[in-house]
């Protein structure tokens, strides 16, 4: 029997299984798809991830970012990180980093979907493995999640994620978001020649009737795209907890408010070494209060900044109270780096 049972190899499942093996368990990752995986992400890795990735021996290369700027028409805002740097990465570059560290240390990968999950006294069976403990890092949609019952019912959030790079040689060093009376647009830069754009939004059309709402940042976009478009959404999921039995959630799988301040890695990993650390410390019930420690700053900022969206009148007013008000915007962006 193996102590650590991961559903799900993107980076939360990944540093899970990392965090096990470098605690001396025996860890194997259940997942379908082929390294590296890609997906509809910002790309931005706040400082608290990067130092994260370094804990865990991860040698990851991109554009290194100094802050946040929020632009609409003329109006901006800058704050830039303090105490570290973010880094601007390829979702593909990051997989394959962790994975490869994954494998280094000995976590074996298997193909293959969790499925159905049993749970008795002492230990958990998925996939046809047996394991002292299960760990769902499945993603936005968890089926792990839905099986056990703990969505919580809903209309799901109208907001929905596209990107796409362009092969531009980035004029900046911040990430810059964008804002729209319609959503918000997130330009990282990720190599010396590549930006990704990101665009959240919960008007449903496609990805360029969403980029001419930011005539200016589309005049930027003067290279060819690089990439396709790939999408995610709704981002809203509600859930009732974060254990059930021998099973806990991490990254997306335990919850997800929206992408708006762009800590989804960061808090992914940060989750992740909480669920293991509760394990070799022999206490699982106490994840649920590390979970809300570590996302409470990340889920009262993104709330705030979500209903002040929702008004157009009100998300006009965001930046333009932001540029005038530089020490608060600096602490909101020093809270969540």
């Amino acid at each position: 029997m193996i102590d650590v049972l991961v559903a799900g190899g993107g980076p939360a499942g990944l540093a899970a299984a990392i965090h096990a093996a470098l605690a001396g368990l025996e860890a194997v990752v259940v997942e379908p798809r082929t390294s590296p995986v890609d997906k509809a992400c910002g790309e931005g890795v706040m400082p608290s991830g990067v130092a994260a990735l370094r804990t865990l021996g991860v040698e990851v290369t991109g554009r290194e970012l100094r802050g946040i700027r929020y632009v609409d028409g003329t109006a901006r805002a800058d704050a830039s990180f303090r105490g570290g740097k973010g880094l601007g990465i390829r979702r593909t570059t990051l997989h394959s980093a962790l994975h490869r560290r994954a494998l280094g240390l000995g976590v074996r990968m298997l193909p293959g979907k969790v499925g159905g999950v049993r749970q008795s006294t002492d230990t958990v069976t998925a996939a046809g493995i047996t394991a002292r403990w299960l760990i769902a890092a499945d993603g936005l949609h968890s089926p792990v999640r839905r099986g056990l019952g703990l969505e919580l019912p809903g209309r799901p959030h109208g907001r929905y994620g596209l990107r796409r790079h362009y092969r531009a040689e980035p004029w900046t060093d911040f990430v810059e978001v964008h804002w729209s009376k319609h959503g918000e647009a997130y330009v990282t830069p990720v190599d010396d020649d590549l930006v990704g754009v990101a665009i959240l939004s919960r008007n449903r059309c496609g990805y360029d009737g969403h980029l001419a709402a930011f005539p200016t940042l589309a005049a930027s976009l003067r290279g060819p795209a690089a990439t396709e478009v790939r999408g995610a959404g709704p981002l809203r999921q509600r859930v009732r907890r974060r254990t059930a039995g021998r099973v806990l959630l991490v990254g997306d799988a335990a919850g997800y408010l929206d992408a708006l301040t762009g800590e989804g890695i960061a808090l992914a990993l940060a989750t992740a070494g909480a669920a293991v650390r509760c394990l070799t410390d022999g206490r699982p019930a106490e994840y649920e209060r590390a979970w809300a420690r570590l996302t409470r700053r990340h889920r009262l900022l993104t709330g705030a900044l979500l209903a002040a969206s929702r008004r157009p009148g009100t998300a006009r007013l965001i930046v333009p109270a932001a540029s005038r008000m530089p020490p608060l915007f600096s602490a909101a962006v020093h809270a969540l780096q």
